[in-house]
């Protein structure tokens, strides 16, 4: 399903990322760790077509979206939903509104300026709130939402454009642990009951271990450890982030609250 192939991004004359090689066969949810300047995010961003590659190949189902330019590039980053650290919502417009912008680019300009979303297109965005748990936050605005809802929105509004890949770049460096757990089930979530293959940066060990069913270890832009989580020992570890490195591996156990009461009264307001 996925071939990543030599993939190399040069700036100037540093590798950032240097010749990686790797292949995924199904919908996997795939951690990748390392210390910061990795090139963690740098290949998500070329995966997502939001950086060029010097050179390589990755290949989706034998299409090299490397090659891809002008419309089926953005045809591409559709099929490829990205998830931020920083969440990139827009914080004064509502929650609902900012799921619905995961599908800007099949609405015209007269629609999006005018908030003229179909019936459908509406009903979904509340489905996929309310799957999350956050279906009551719908008509509040983004920056009034505490960072885990915040996150959750965003992963709504990546599921809004139906992706076969979910990018997640470093999704919860900047959640509590409560959070950064519920954060991470709904992930993996989505990858279990969709089949959607998830790829996510990550930043603790102990993450990586519950979360993953495969982890990729990156030092100075290349591949150090390509393994199972069970494989995972402090020795590799240090491999990958440095002799001098010091871990906490504590996973944590925090309770996630239940909460799915959808706000039908917003959702008759937006579907009137």
């Amino acid at each position: 399903m996925l071939h990543v192939k030599d993939v190399t991004r040069m700036f100037g004359e540093k590798a950032a990322v240097d010749r990686v090689s790797f292949s995924v066969d199904g919908p996997a949810f795939v951690g990748i760790i390392g210390r910061s300047g990795a090139g963690k995010s740098t290949f998500l961003r070329m995966m997502n077509r939001l950086t060029d590659a010097t050179s390589g190949e990755i290949r989706i189902d034998g299409t090299d979206i490397l090659a891809l330019r002008g419309a089926q590039a953005r045809a591409w980053q559709s099929q490829c939903a990205m998830i931020f650290q920083q969440f990139n919502l827009v914080p004064r417009m509502d929650v609902a509104s900012n799921v619905l912008h995961g599908i800007l680019n099949r609405r015209s300009t007269v629609q999006t300026m005018f908030s003229l979303w179909p019936r459908a297109d509406i009903i979904r965005a509340l489905e996929i709130l309310d799957r999350l748990g956050i279906a009551e936050q719908a008509p509040k605005r983004a920056e009034a939402l505490s960072g885990g809802q915040q996150q959750r929105v965003a992963i709504a509004r990546a599921l809004m454009q139906d992706p076969k890949i979910i990018l997640a770049d470093e999704p919860i460096a900047s959640l509590d642990p409560m959070n950064a757990q519920i954060v991470m089930d709904a992930l993996k979530k989505i990858n279990v009951e969709d089949g959607r293959m998830v790829i996510a940066n990550l930043h603790t060990l102990d993450t990586a271990r519950r979360y993953c069913d495969r982890v990729i270890g990156m030092r100075d832009g290349r591949i150090v450890f390509d393994g199972t989580p069970d494989q995972l020992s402090t020795g590799v570890a240090r491999d990958i982030y440095g002799a001098d490195a010091s871990f906490n591996e504590s996973a944590t156990s925090t309770a996630i609250p239940a909460d799915d009461t959808a706000d039908r009264t917003y959702a008759d307001m937006m579907l009137s």
